[in-house]
């Protein structure tokens, strides 16, 4: 019986999925968090190991003889040096498309949120300021019908086209850069130059992979491209913008809002820009983490792993 070793799975399942079905499998111990350092004394024997962001790094690899397969559980597979599993013929999968609707639908929740200030007028009012108020209505912060207004669109994969059909239901016009140039063209969404993107965009999402191309893509100078009256829309990787440039824009007044589903370091260290500059919206990395996306990223990984010990290997990304 295969032995299989999760490191750190109470972020996909804090105890409202169930592990069974991969413990069919084989021999299988789950641990909630797997700090660095216990990598290889609590992955030793195991011939499958599933992981969402411990690291399982060469020298990792190295004091594992037995180790055969890493299933990662989430899209992005970085946290695994992957050329090093392949050069020990390990095996490395990944969970791609899982959280498509459910990020399209967070990127709008806080679209939404920076126009509308839904939050912070729901507290002024629980607060009693309606009940004291003169007049039958008011608001604090510019209210911004997205009807007309054009959506910018960094990478226009699964989740960017998702973002897109929204926009289109609000009525927004939809501009989008790509970085592969032969894209076809689709239906209602204009490709431009990044640049003109910046510039055009009164609601600038990003939905692009990080890679040695686009980390740092928002920086000081394509900031400055952006109009003062545009949120910044970030629910894909935390390193894609300088975080120190996007504070100093949002201090400054040069950019009307950010809506941040992502840091660079998470959780991030209390001395982060973003978490005090104003007009920006900061979660803890959620758009992934509703039940049915989470659920779907289960029922993958167990299939994943169990093509694996079937002789037929599913999203490997490493072996090609």
């Amino acid at each position: 019986m295969p032995r299989l070793v999760i490191l750190d799975g109470h972020t996909l399942n804090p105890g409202d999925l169930s592990w069974d079905p991969l413990k069919a499998l084989g021999d299988c111990v789950i641990y909630d968090r797997t700090p660095a350092a216990e990598v290889v004394a609590r992955a030793q024997g195991a011939e499958l190991v599933l992981t969402n962001k411990t690291p399982v790094s060469a020298a990792a690899m190295e004091e594992l003889p037995s180790l055969r397969y890493i299933g990662v559980l989430a899209t992005g597979f970085n946290i695994v040096d992957a050329q090093a599993a392949r050069s020990r013929g390990i095996a490395v999968s990944n969970v791609p498309a899982y959280g498509t609707a459910s990020v399209a639908q967070m990127t709008f929740g806080l679209i939404l949120e920076l126009a509308l200030q839904v939050g912070h007028h729901a507290s002024t009012v629980r607060k009693g300021r309606w009940s004291q108020c003169p007049d039958f209505c008011y608001w604090d912060h510019p209210l911004v019908e997205l009807h007309g207004q054009t959506l910018g669109i960094v990478g226009l994969g699964r989740i960017g086209a998702a973002v897109a059909k929204l926009g289109q239901a609000f009525g927004m016009k939809v501009i989008a850069s790509s970085s592969k140039p032969d894209r076809p063209a689709q239906e209602g969404i204009e490709f431009v130059e990044l640049d003109a993107l910046f510039s055009g965009a009164d609601v600038l999402s990003l939905h692009c992979p990080l890679t040695p191309a686009t980390q740092g893509l928002v920086n000081e100078r394509r900031l400055a491209l952006m109009k003062p009256t545009a949120f910044l829309i970030n629910t894909s990787r935390g390193p894609l913008i300088d975080e120190t440039a996007l504070a100093r824009a949002l201090t400054e007044g040069r950019l009307a809002g950010a809506g941040l589903d992502v840091l660079s370091v998470e959780p991030p260290p209390g001395g982060n820009p973003l978490l005090t500059a104003p007009r920006c919206l900061v979660t803890p990395h959620i758009a992934w983490a509703s039940r049915s996306a989470r659920s779907r990223l289960m029922a993958v990984a167990v299939e994943n792993a169990r093509s694996f010990l079937a002789g037929c290997p599913a999203n490997v990304v490493n072996l090609s």
